[in-house]
This record gives C-alpha cells, structure tokens and sequence, in this order.
C-alpha cells in the first residue's frame, strides 16, 4: 500500500495531492503540467513538499510533522525517466549491474540478473552499447537497471513519451509482462489515455495540481462527469471481457461478459483469454429501439444513467449495462432531444467492429486484487 498525502508550492503552482493505492500499476494521468512528475518526484525524496506524508507498506518515508524525511538512496524506489539515461561507455550488461550495485546487500542475491534479462527480453542485447539501441531498448534497459536495485517501488515518468507510435508498441507488452510478473508495485505518470487504459490497475485523475478521482481503470474510465479530463479524442469506457469463439471463416473473434457479446476482428490468443477493451465515446450510436438492417455487429442493451453537456453542441452519455459495466456515448444534444433520450430511459448501444481495433485490445491481469471503491474529490 502507498499513501501519499502532500501539499506544497512551486513559484504559482500548489500541489495539493492525497491518495491511497496498492498493488499493480497506479497511473498518475492528467494533462502535460497537472503536477504528475512532482508527485513521483516527492515519492523519489528529489522533492521535499512543504507538508505531507508519504508511507509505503507502513515504512514512513516522509512525516513532515514528525521531521521524517528518508534520503532517496534509501527509499528503495527505482525510478525510469523519459530518457532511459544510461551509461553510453558502459554496456547493457554493466548498466544493468550497476543498478545492482545500490540493491540492499542482504538482498543483492535476490536481484537476479537472468531473471529481469528474461522478463524483458535483452539476452540479445548485453553486448551492445546504448548507441547501437533503438529508443525501446533503451527503456527496457532503463527499467530492467531500476529492478536489480530490489525497489519496493518502481516510478515511471512517461517511459514511452520520447518514442514514435512503432517504438511504443514494442514496449507495451513488455509493461504489461512487468504489471503482471515482477510482482513490484509500480507508479506510471502518462497523459496518454491509451497507454493508461491499457496497463493501470488503478487510476489518479489529477488536474492543475489536485487529485480529482481515484478508483479502478474501468471505474473512472467510464464516469462522463470526468469529461474532459480523461481527454476528448480518445476518450471512452473500458470493458473486461473474455474471448468466447473465433470465427475463422469470416476471420472475426467474439467476446463475452456478462453484459452481452461484440464482435470484434480476429484475435490471436487462446479462448478464455481475459481482455480490456476500450470503446471510445465517439464510435458508439445510439438508438432508442433495437435496430435491423445495418452493418454494425455490436448492439448491448443498456440504461441511461447521465447526460452531462461537454461542449455547445454535444453530449456524453453514460450507460449502465447489465453487470454494472459502464459504456460512454457521445452524441448532439439535437439528437439526445429527438429520441427522447433521458436518464433511467432503456437504450440500445451500436458499436461497429471495426471501431474495435487491436490497439483497442489488451490482455487483462487477472493476479491484481482490484479495490471497486471509487473516490471523488471536489476540485
């Protein structure tokens, strides 16, 4: 368990952040000034905040009260900065090794270098030099160098975002394998809401400095109240699902949860596979009576939770399906007016398959204990 409570200011800037969050990967998300790397800069002990307290697994790192402040060397916090930041003259095997070298000596065994060689894939690489790495491997290096300190605390400060959309796929299911392997709890700052959907167990939702929610990836995900600070383009609600049958004849997978089925373009992974999807609000159509005669695949039943107005002309919609799922909607308020769209009224939801694409699909840990309470904060 993690617990930072902290308050400080930096020239006009107050950061006033509280918040509790456990096993998994926490992400910090938030637009690009919202005070995310502060935070794992407090947590890391390079910022020292005006008051707070900061205690992970009941060790107290900082006590403001009591005059607590453990240096960062003595934290166990491995910390990856958005440049991997090795040793150009040394090699992937001696910058791993040096990260050894700050492991606690009663632990030193402990930090096996096979094994984080193995769990990121750099058996090929050891010999080389940074130079000769692509920006990926230099990430994988950064943080298979922070896990062979033994951390009991991994920060990552946006780890993809120097590297192009083919650089960040290749990493990403490395993170993954780290979220559901190393078993090391892990802080990841991102303004990405893909990246953020795709690995968070639970999400900060911070804003100008303040924590505005925290809960469960599919929980905050998929409130519309937290319009638009999970973003505008991209954003939408995160569905848990499994993978039920594949259709090999017209090359498609189908998907089951207690909500219903989707349909979605074949998939390359074993039945009964656990998935996040994530729908956007944008590539949902609604519809007030069952539709016939359209392409579409996908059709769930849900409820009218909320309408929340986003902009002059348009709406989110927030939908409750069967289970407790939540599904997103965005939709002209001219269209919510014409149907007859209300709160409590019965819904039909279309998704066309192809919205559902594989960077909208990411296997899902199914090893991380998910605490379902959700906790609003006024702003």
């Amino acid at each position: 368990m993690l617990e930072v409570d902290i308050e400080h200011t930096l020239a006009d800037f107050t950061l006033d952040v509280h918040y509790r969050a456990g096993r998994g990967i926490t992400a910090l998300f938030g637009r690009s000034g919202a005070g995310k790397t502060s935070v794992i800069n407090a947590i890391a002990g390079l910022l020292r905040p005006r008051r707070g307290r900061i205690v992970i697994d009941g060790s107290v790192l900082l006590d403001t009260e009591r005059d607590v402040c453990v240096p960062p060397h003595r934290r166990r916090v491995g910390y990856v900065f958005q440049e991997g930041r090795l040793f150009p003259h040394l090699t992937v095997r001696q910058n791993l090794l040096f990260g050894r070298w700050f492991s606690p000596a009663r632990e030193r065994r402990a930090a096996n270098l096979g094994v984080v060689v193995d769990l990121l894939d750099l058996s090929t690489l050891l010999d080389r030099r940074p130079g000769r790495l692509s920006g990926g491997e230099k990430q994988r290096v950064a943080i298979g160098r922070a896990l062979l300190t033994s951390p009991r605390l991994l920060l990552l400060d946006e780890p993809l975002a120097s590297l192009d959309a083919r650089r960040k796929d290749e990493i990403l299911p490395y993170l993954e394998r780290l979220r559901d392997e190393a078993k090391v709890p892990i802080v990841y700052v991102s303004h990405s809401v893909a990246e953020v959907t795709r690995l968070a167990t639970t999400i900060v939702l911070i804003s100008a400095g303040r924590v505005h929610a925290v809960g469960p990836v599919r929980e905050i995900m998929g409130r519309a109240e937290n319009y638009p600070l999970t973003g505008r383009f991209e954003a939408g609600a995160v569905l848990a699902m499994r993978i039920a049958a594949h259709d090999l004849r017209w090359n498609l997978t189908e998907l089951s949860a207690e909500f219903g089925n989707l349909t979605v373009s074949h998939l390359e992974a074993p039945v009964g596979t656990a998935l996040r999807v994530r729908i956007r609000a944008r590539d949902v159509i609604l519809a007030v009576a069952r539709p016939t005669g359209i392409s579409a695949l996908n059709v769930l039943v849900a409820e009218v939770e909320e309408l929340v107005p986003i902009e002059d002309a348009a709406l989110e919609v927030q939908l409750r399906l069967r289970g407790g799922e939540h599904l997103l909607a965005r939709i002209t308020r001219r269209s919510a007016e014409a149907l007859g769209i209300t709160a409590g009224g019965k819904i039909f939801a279309v998704i066309k398959t192809i919205a559902i694409d594989r960077r909208n699909l990411f296997r899902r840990e199914e090893t991380v204990d998910l605490d379902e309470e959700v906790e609003i904060f006024d702003s």
